[in-house]
């Protein structure tokens, strides 16, 4: 008995070569608007990671 394989080849992404910290951003972006955030909620609580990742 043969079992076939499809093989997905999935095609690049200029993410792919993209430094960390902009997938990281990318990311962000598309939970913040996937869960429909609003704007200014998303924008409060980004400068509260914000500072708290600066006085670590």
């Amino acid at each position: 008995m043969e079992a076939e394989v499809e093989v997905q080849t999935k095609a690049p992404s200029p993410l792919d070569n993209a430094p960390d910290e902009i997938k990281l951003a990318v990311d962000l972006i598309y939970l913040l608007e996937s869960n429909e955030v609003d704007k200014e909620t998303a924008i409060k609580a980004l400068e509260i990671v914000l500072s708290d990742f600066k006085n670590k």
